[in-house]
Parts: C-alpha cells; sequence; structure tokens
C-alpha cells in the first residue's frame, strides 16, 4: 500500500530543512563545526623555539586550541587576556590536566613573536604554571592551512589584517574535536567543562549552525548582518510543514478513525 500523499509531502518538507541546516558549505569567513572528526596528527608547526614539532608529538592530554595573529590589533589581544585570567582562575593544572595551544594563522609570523607572546602571557598569571601546558606556534602556509581547515576555522586577509572569528576549540588525547567555545570572553566552568568532555572523547554539540545560517558576514561593514533569504525561506517552509500536519494530516487521521 503506497503511503498518503500528504505524508510523503511533509517527509519531504522536513528533510529539506534538516539539509539547509546540515549541509552548508564552509563559510568564507567564520567557523564550520566539525564535530567528532579528527584533526591531521601529521600537521608539522614551529614552537616559540623554532623546533618543528609533529601534533602527534604535543596533543596527549585534552586540548584547547586558539587560532590568532600575533600582530592583531583587534580581538586576539582580549581573547588571550581572557584565556589568561581563565588559566589562573580554574581549578585544572595546566600542563597536567589539559594545555593551550596558541597558533598563528599569519604564514608570515615567526616563533621569535610567538616566543615574546608566550613570555607576555605567562607572566601576567598570577599563580604558578607550567609554560609547557601552553605553547604559542607559528608555521607555514600549507601546514597551517590543513589545521584551520580541518577545525573548521575559516579567515580571510584584508590589506595588512585578517578576517577572522574568534573560539576555543576542544581537542580529546586523541585528536577529535570535541567542543566549539565562541567569542571572547568564556567562563572558567565552561572551559572546565569542555576539557573534562575532551578528556572522555565526548562531543558536546552547539547552535553555531542555527548562527551561521542566521548572519553572514560583510567583508565591507567588518561585522555580521541579519541574513533575512535564509531565515525566511525557513520560516516559510516550517509553515508550510505546519500547514500540512495540521489541516492535512490529522484531519485525514480523524475520518480515518470515524
Amino acid at each position: 500500500m503506497k503511503p498518503p500523499t500528504s505524508l510523503v509531502l511533509l517527509v519531504l518538507i522536513l528533510s529539506f530543512i534538516n539539509t539547509v541546516y546540515t549541509q552548508q558549505t564552509a563559510p568564507p569567513i567564520g567557523i564550520s563545526e566539525k564535530l567528532g572528526q579528527f584533526i591531521p596528527l601529521d600537521i608539522e608547526l614551529y614552537d616559540e623555539s623554532g623546533n618543528l614539532i609533529q601534533l602527534k608529538s604535543i596533543i596527549n592530554k585534552p586540548t584547547l586550541v586558539a587560532f590568532v595573529y600575533y600582530r592583531c590589533t583587534g580581538i586576539c589581544t582580549p581573547l588571550l587576556n581572557d584565556v589568561a585570567k581563565v588559566v589562573e582562575k580554574m581549578d585544572l593544572e595546566i600542563g597536567k590536566d589539559y594545555q593551550i595551544l596558541t597558533v598563528s594563522f599569519d604564514y608570515t609570523e615567526r616563533p621569535e613573536m610567538a616566543s615574546d607572546k608566550k613570555d607576555n602571557y605567562l607572566s601576567g598569571i598570577k599563580k604558578a604554571v607550567n609554560p609547557n601546558g601552553w605553547r604559542f606556534f607559528t608555521g607555514d602556509s600549507v601546514n597551517v592551512h590543513r589545521f584551520t581547515d580541518a577545525m573548521g576555522f575559516y579567515y580571510q586577509q584584508s590589506g595588512k589584517e585578517w578576517i577572522h572569528p574568534t573560539a576555543l576549540i576542544a581537542v580529546s588525547p586523541e585528536g577529535k574535536i570535541t567542543r566549539y567555545l565562541y567569542g571572547i570572553h568564556q567562563l572558567p566552568l565552561d572551559v572546565k567543562l569542555a576539557v573534562m568532555e575532551a578528556s572522555q572523547g565526548h562531543t558536546s554539540p552547539t547552535i553555531s549552525k542555527i548562527l551561521n545560517m542566521c548572519y553572514t558576514y560583510d567583508p565591507e561593514g567588518k561585522h555580521y548582518v541579519f541574513n533575512f533569504v535564509h531565515v525566511g525561506g525557513v520560516v516559510i517552509v516550517g509553515l508550510v510543514a505546519l500547514f500540512v500536519v495540521v489541516f492535512i494530516v490529522i484531519p485525514k487521521k480523524k475520518k480515518e478513525r470515524k
């Protein structure tokens, strides 16, 4: 027996809505979550001492990754200042319970700059910290692109500056992406939970896909604007689905019962 036409229509509509949310292309600027995926551990970066390091040699505990560029005059400095405050307030021991990797996506920057940044931020933390717990890296264009792409982190150059999102991305000891923490300011409790989830390899979804859909980046205005087309389309499709359910599916079921 063939399924009712109304039911087939409803399934198609709901499938379309799901596709809109789950099959968006990577944004030119922003974050496309890759929860549950594994980063390539053969990526090579230069540490703050100029040593070439493979990720597989250092990702052996819950890891928080922050992509920045060291010459940044905008949001990078507030982000790292906030990370330093979180390290200071959190009751987990950096270098033992977790680690932080700060990675410059500007491939022209060198280890000397990474070293200066490390000294600056570690010296501002008002408690003893393991210097190996917060590492600062640079890299060539190929390895940096592989790393950012694997993490779903997308940015563009604008003159001498870079337009980019901000987030801390949690990775398990096996290299599995487990959580995205958005924005400049983080609560120590949120970061602690992200570290604990990463230690167990548990992924934690966020609402970023909905936010990415609702807002698009305006490179000229350098800010996010509300995307009326995407949101309006989903609202219309949702109303159609609701109409089908209320006025076709439910009444038909009532008639069948009579």
